[in-house]
């Protein structure tokens, strides 16, 4: 019989749902648990947030099978380490959608359509998909309870309240600095809210900046008929790798062993492994300063995988990774990048700031500083090289405005005038070329990367660049768009841009060769 956790949030939302349920997967790995997944379920009406404004709602996860989803599938797969797909993320977008088709097809002929039962139905229908599969399924609430746009989530869940279910919920606990105290009434509120809706939480984790006394705890355990025991702290740590550890310190395992009547040993590896990490985290002394030259750098949610990338990069090289943000928007980056010893320039959409940064490749190039394209990246080193070498002084791309010729075009194959999900998305095979710089770093003739992209350098001058050095050094196997652009290292010491992405397939455990790569050269 498959066992449910569902967690939720109160208080505030970003308190960190995809961590934590991140971290309880983890946990249930070490208790011997292989057969588990994590599904989020968002309740905003957009299909997904593939349409979404980045600085609002953060980087848009892209999973193998081409699904654009919330940045928290990214937490999933890089604590896990399993991929997810199109079964572990919804909205409330694609559940109307597909209540709306079934009515009009005739599903519910004679009957009045109502949120419950037809939409808690289909909730609880996305949340059992493929059960059968799993001894676990994790089920993370996006938003925080009282939001009015979550209620039927509330609602669906209450009603699978069985002895197979565990229900965890993550608050807030305010430090109020005047009278240096945490504050529980906002947490308390919560509880009742969350209570109102039916549910009674099993484990109180409470985000906190602060240790927890022991008499904020009896007076939580009072409000929520917990034992002080099923009361967590979930305090902010230098790394969020330090999470499952830290839960483990607090026994969440034996609380989660007692609801899903297993035995409370953990395997002796994988702590082994994870404590390893801990202690490579508290060790780095050494600081690499780089440069993210970007437009939504307002918000580092915006590259939430790109930070956990060069994250998972440095621990590699025993480094910590010090971020400069550089902002295209504005005037004065060109003169921060002398004080960076790499610069990765990452995906986007539009012409804002694109000036700015084919100025700042430029230099980049010129001055032999590590360089790292990604995407639209990728596609503003392929312009910068083709108006300052090739002397193709108004090079651009279709996608911007009073440019020509466009060096970078538009897809056929994705030539549909809207926009949600029309892109090219998911994993493609790509060939590198033999005795190129991508090749030696992977190490293998054959990769797989995801993509999220309607534009890709227009082969028509495929030649000219190669025949001044800009080399093309990978190829889509089923398409031969441009994957791979290089100069070699007589050149440059460090300049590669892609049409992929690289940071979705990064973890602690397996950090990425090109990031690998990008962080050694630049620690040199």
């Amino acid at each position: 019989m498959t066992k449910y956790i569902f967690v939720t949030g109160g208080v505030i939302s970003g308190l960190g749902k995809g961590v934590t349920s991140a971290s309880i997967g983890v946990i249930l790995q070490m208790l011997g648990y292989n057969k588990i997944t994590i599904k989020k379920l968002d309740p905003y009406l957009n299909v997904d947030p593939g349409t979404m404004n980045p600085v609002e709602h953060g980087e848009v996860f892209v999973t193998r099978d081409g699904q654009e989803t919330d940045l928290d599938l990214g937490y999933y797969e890089r604590f896990l380490g399993t991929p997810t797909t199109e079964i572990n993320s919804t909205s409330y977008g694609k559940l109307f959608r597909k209540l709306i088709y079934r009515e009009r097809n005739g599903k519910y002929l004679g009957k009045t359509v109502q949120l419950i039962p037809h939409l808690t139905d289909l909730i609880q229908e996305f949340i059992k998909d493929q059960s059968s599969q799993y001894d676990v399924i994790i089920c993370e609430i996006g938003g925080s309870i009282g939001d009015i746009e979550a209620m039927a989530f509330y609602e669906a869940i209450r009603q699978m309240k069985s002895d197979d279910t565990i229900f965890i919920h993550l608050t807030y606990l305010l430090y109020y600095p005047i009278t240096d105290e945490l504050k529980t009434k906002p947490t308390q509120n919560a509880i009742r809210e969350l209570q109102q809706a039916g549910i009674t939480p099993d484990l109180l984790l409470c985000r906190t900046e602060r240790e927890i006394p022991s008499h904020i705890k009896d007076k939580l355990s009072l409000h929520t008929n917990l034992p002080i025991t099923h009361i967590i702290q979930n305090h902010n740590l230098e790394s969020i790798y330090q999470v499952p550890l830290s839960f483990i310190s607090q026994n969440v395992h034996k609380v989660l062993s007692e609801k899903l009547q297993c035995a409370d040993q953990l395997n002796e590896s994988l702590i082994q492994q994870w404590s390893s990490l801990e202690q490579k985290i508290g060790s780095l002394k050494k600081t690499i300063q780089i440069g993210i030259l970007g437009k939504y750098t307002s918000l580092n949610d915006s590259y939430k995988s790109l930070l956990e990338a060069l994250c998972h990069a440095g621990l590699y090289h025993e480094c910590k990774i010090e971020i400069k943000w550089l902002n295209a928007r504005e005037d004065n980056c060109l003169s921060s990048l002398k004080e960076v010893q790499g610069v990765i320039i990452p995906g986007g959409f539009g012409d804002t700031g694109v000036e700015t940064m084919i100025e700042c490749i430029r230099f980049l190039r010129e001055s032999k500083i590590p360089t790292f394209g990604i995407c639209l990246g990728m596609q503003l080193q392929t312009i910068e090289f083709c108006r300052n070498v090739l002397g193709m002084a108004r090079a651009g791309s279709s996608e911007f405005e009073n440019c020509s010729p466009n060096v970078i075009s538009k897809m056929k194959e994705w030539s549909s005038e809207s926009y949600g999900g029309t892109m090219r998305l998911g994993s493609a095979k790509i060939k590198l070329n033999e005795n190129s710089r991508v090749r030696a770093i992977y190490q293998q003739e054959y990769i797989s990367e995801r993509h999220r992209h309607r534009y890709d350098v227009n082969n028509i001058y495929s030649l000219k660049l190669v025949s001044k050095g800009l080399n093309i050094t990978g190829r889509c196997i089923d398409h031969n768009l441009i994957e791979v652009i290089e100069l070699k290292a007589a050149d440059h010491p460090w300049y590669i841009g892609v049409q992929f992405h690289p940071e979705y397939e990064s973890s602690p455990f397996n950090p990425h060769p090109l990031f690998v790569s990008f962080i050694e050269r630049c620690s040199n």
